[in-house]
Order: structure tokens, then sequence, then C-alpha cells
């Protein structure tokens, strides 16, 4: 069995690091979007974005093994 490729990783790793480590960078209630505070909203952005990088991991790791 191939290991995945490195960019499926990356795919994968981005919305882990989006929702784990940046978090403490903007952790204010001020600025309001939609009306939440900006740290729900980017969680919120950050679990609704989470299935389309892992569809696109998907679909490289399909391409790439033929």
């Amino acid at each position: 069995m191939k290991p995945p490729p490195l960019i499926t990783l990356l795919f994968g790793l981005i919305p882990f690091t989006a929702m784990c480590f940046s978090v403490s960078l903007w952790d204010r209630v001020h600025p309001i979007v939609l009306g939440l505070p900006f740290n729900l909203f980017w969680l919120i952005l950050w679990t609704a974005l989470t299935p389309l990088f892992m569809w696109c991991a998907l679909r490289i790791e399909r391409r790439s093994r033929g």
C-alpha cells in the first residue's frame, strides 16, 4: 500500500491547524461578524469548510491511485 501524497495530508492539516492553533491569535469578542463574535464565526466557518477540504483530499488520492 502506497502512502498518501503529501498534498492530501496538507489538505487534512489545514482545517485542523486553522481550528486548533490559530484561535488564540484573535480570541476577542469584537469584531462581530454576522452577529457572532469573530472567534465563534471563525470556528463555525472552518467546521463548514472541513468537508470541502476532505473531499479535495479524497479526489487527489483517488486520482493518484489511478
